[in-house]
């Protein structure tokens, strides 16, 4: 038998004054390091500077696809930007390590201009000091099929009245002085 107070919790949620439980937030990780971690040196200029490989969580399921920016607030000069990719789509778990530097990859993929005035990924390269390294997932609602090679700033711009949620993980990456 029903009792009184489950009949009342169910018209609540019938009638939307309860919200139904939410998707959970959506993450971006790594399993080169942990959210605040060191980054690796392989994945910078004192490496082999190849991408950092990274796994999307809890995509929200409205999204059509996703961008990605990584950048380094810490620079001398301000913000400095290593990587502009997007057209990313929704159905992705992730971006494997070494993506190839070429605007145009598999599944319609594209990339843009890092501040290195090259297309693709450019790793942490601080000139001194410890620098946070920024990657922003944003997950939008539509597909857009941009155009390959364009700025953040573009790109931003672009995609703002699309964003549905943001994600983002943080990496940190000092040089290592050799005496």
């Amino acid at each position: 038998m029903v009792s009184m107070r489950s009949l009342v919790l169910i018209l609540l949620l019938l009638s939307g004054l309860i919200a139904a439980p939410k998707e959970a937030k959506m993450r971006l990780l790594s399993p080169a390091f942990e959210n605040g971690g060191m980054i690796p040196s392989q994945y910078t200029c004192d490496g082999a500077d190849k991408s950092v490989p990274l796994i999307f969580h809890n995509v929200p399921s409205e999204a059509k696809s996703l961008a990605l920016v990584m950048d380094d607030p810490d620079a001398p000069m301000g913000v400095f930007v290593h990587w502009v990719i997007y057209d990313i789509p929704s159905a992705l778990q992730g971006l494997p390590e070494g993506v190839p530097h070429v605007p145009e990859l598999e599944y319609g993929i594209k990339q843009g201009f890092n501040d290195f005035g090259k297309i693709g990924y450019g790793g942490p390269c601080p000139p001194k000091g410890a620098h946070r390294y920024f990657f922003k997932l944003y997950a939008l609602s539509a597909d857009l099929a941009l155009d390959p090679g364009l700025t953040k700033a573009q790109l931003l711009q672009l995609i703002a009245p699309y964003v549905i949620e943001e994600a983002v993980l943080m990496g940190i990456y000092e040089r290592q002085v050799i005496h």
